[in-house]
């Protein structure tokens, strides 16, 4: 978000990608935190309101966990900066839908690829486009000289089980 160059040129590449998969929504809703600046530059950019949903309900005041002005029926585009697992990003589809909304689809900045991601978007019936993904930045760190293609390969089958490069790392600390 500091340099208005590259957040420019994200901006237009969720505008373009919603307009190619999901025509014009009613809605713009950025998932917190890192969803909602990006958000609010792509909502006003479409002329269109904003919402954000928190992780959980605030524990105060009136314990709204979607704030801003959403209406039954309304037609929603999720946006969101990072897809791991993708269960934060679903959750706040859920509470979107608790307020009938008509989640249309969801855009993120950038995803690992993970099976269980896809999966779990799979059985939330919410489809998910990216700007980018995990194998296409390995791509690139290669063709770019930042990493050699053995470090590659090892960055690929980290990919293929994370959990278990994480339980060896910490069973050596």
């Amino acid at each position: 978000m500091s340099f208005p160059e590259i957040r420019n040129f994200i901006r237009e590449a969720f505008i373009s990608t919603i307009n190619e998969n999901f025509g014009k929504p009613d809605v713009i809703a950025g998932v917190a935190t890192g969803g909602i600046a990006i958000g609010a530059l792509i909502a006003q950019a479409l002329d269109l309101p904003f919402i954000y949903v928190r992780s959980e309900a605030k524990k105060h005041g009136l314990g709204n966990q979607v704030e801003g002005v959403l209406l039954p029926g309304q037609k929603v585009v999720v946006i969101e900066d990072l897809i791991s697992t993708g269960s934060s990003s679903l959750n706040a589809v859920q509470a979107l839908r608790e307020q009938d909304a008509n989640i249309i689809g969801m855009v993120a900045i950038f995803t690992y690829g993970f099976d269980k991601a896809t999966a779990n978007f799979a059985k939330h019936e919410c489809e998910l486009k990216t700007l980018s993904e995990y194998d296409a930045l390995l791509t690139q760190a290669v063709n770019s000289g930042y990493i050699s293609a053995e470090q590659k390969e090892k960055l690929q089958d980290w990919k293929k089980n994370p959990e278990a490069w994480s339980n060896a790392f910490e069973m050596q600390s």
